[in-house]
């Protein structure tokens, strides 16, 4: 089962792709916000291509894990989402992914990896990666 995730910001939307059953993740490329009728033109032809049967959006909370002012509008392009296209969407915290990517990207390539694009898709990614290791921990969990 194909799963795509989003990491919504107000100028770019950070794209990752996984598959459920081998828990194997990728980032695709991010999609920049230059009006809201283009990009969900692209997120349609993402979805067309992939097919997916889940949507993971990010969601921004503060450090004490409280709504915050992203946290609103990244709430409602998920409700779209889900309203335009008819896919499942759940929402993942994302707390410190934007550090994190930030993190691998700089050991991957030095200073010069740190473009936005890069640093959206992969914060998608590690949302991916985490929304999976959660799967796997309740599944071991109710194994037991």
């Amino acid at each position: 089962m194909i799963i795509i995730a989003f990491d919504f910001g107000t100028r770019n939307i950070g794209v990752a792709i996984g598959e459920c059953c081998t828990y194997t993740t990728r980032p695709l490329n991010f999609i920049s916000y230059i009006k809201e009728e283009t990009y969900w033109k692209k997120i349609n032809i993402l979805l067309s291509i992939w097919n997916p049967k889940k949507i993971i959006v990010g969601l921004p909370l503060n450090t004490k894990g409280k709504k915050q002012k992203t946290t609103l509008k990244t709430e409602i392009f998920a409700l779209k989402l889900f309203k335009k296209f008819n896919i499942k969407v759940k929402l993942h915290d994302e707390r410190y992914t934007t550090i994190e990517a930030k993190s691998i990207l700089f050991n991957t390539g030095g200073k010069k990896f740190l473009t936005q694009s890069k640093i959206n898709s992969m914060a998608a990614l590690i949302i991916l990666n985490s929304w999976f290791n959660q799967k796997k921990y309740n599944l071991k969990k109710n194994i037991k």
